[in-house]
């Protein structure tokens, strides 16, 4: 049997693999490992997820100046597009999701710092 670490679409799961001999198809038994959360920067104010659901597109990067009420990414719940804004003025410090990510209610979308 053979341990390994797979990730696939920023989920990673630990796989083992079992050899039943020659010209059998391996058996995987996936466990899945949670994926790694980023931290908000410290210091700074994150913008928080309002719901569960899937970033579609991220609309600002480290170091933008944003103000109160800019779309810093748009979420997808419910086959619905949301913008997520910012309720202050500063600068991005941290992006903390990636196009793709699923993300939960309350996590961490950017951290701004004023």
């Amino acid at each position: 049997m053979k341990n390994y670490t797979i990730t696939v679409n920023g989920n990673t799961y630990d796989v083992t693999v079992e050899e039943n001999g020659a010209g059998a198809a391996p058996a995987a038994a996936a466990t899945p490992k949670a994926a790694p959360k980023k931290a908000a920067a410290a210091g700074g104010t994150p913008i928080s997820a309002p719901m569960n659901g899937t970033i579609v597109e991220v609309k600002v990067k480290v170091g933008d100046k944003v103000t109160n009420g800019t779309v810093v990414a748009v979420l997808e719940a419910m086959k619905m597009e949301n913008d997520i804004v910012s309720d202050r003025d500063g600068v991005v410090a941290a992006v903390c999701v990636n196009k793709g990510d699923s993300v939960e209610t309350g996590a961490a979308v950017v951290t701004i710092n004023a």
